[in-house]
């Protein structure tokens, strides 16, 4: 993938176990994903579908899983139709979850790859913070 990256932080007060269970398991994963509804089967190379509503349109996104490396790296991809992308290869994002234990629980990084400009990868930051927001208020109830 080409492009720019978007980076988003946070700290969660629950150990890298805990935070890896909430991403790899469908609903909990949904409710940081904005409410989405995420369909997989969780094992490498398997497809994943992202479906919700945003601004009252449904919207149905797919990727793939990547990585699975628990309890310290979630690799999977993204395409969103609504993008007016054509579905191909190159207009997939990578979104990269590296989770790293801390004193105080675990700092989760989300990295995603292929934004088009520094201006798509700063609303896709936005994007991320806000997702890590709702991962952290998932995970510590």
């Amino acid at each position: 993938m080409t492009g720019f990256d978007s980076v988003s932080e946070i700290d969660i007060a629950a150990t890298p176990d805990e935070v890896w269970a909430a991403l790899t398991d469908s609903e909990r994963f949904g409710q940081a994903m904005f409410g989405t509804e995420v369909i997989t089967d969780w094992a490498i190379g398997s497809p994943i579908v992202y479906r919700g509503e945003y601004e009252g349109k449904r919207f149905e996104d797919k990727g793939e899983v990547v990585e699975l490396t628990a309890p310290t790296r979630m690799h999977v991809t993204h395409f969103s139709p609504m993008s007016g992308d054509a579905d191909e290869p190159e207009n997939y994002h990578g979104l990269r979850f590296d989770l790293e234990p801390t004193e105080s629980g675990t700092h989760v990084m989300l990295t995603q790859d292929n934004n088009s400009s520094e201006k798509a990868a700063a609303h896709s930051q936005g994007n991320w913070d806000t997702m890590l927001g709702l991962l952290k208020q998932v995970v510590e109830g």
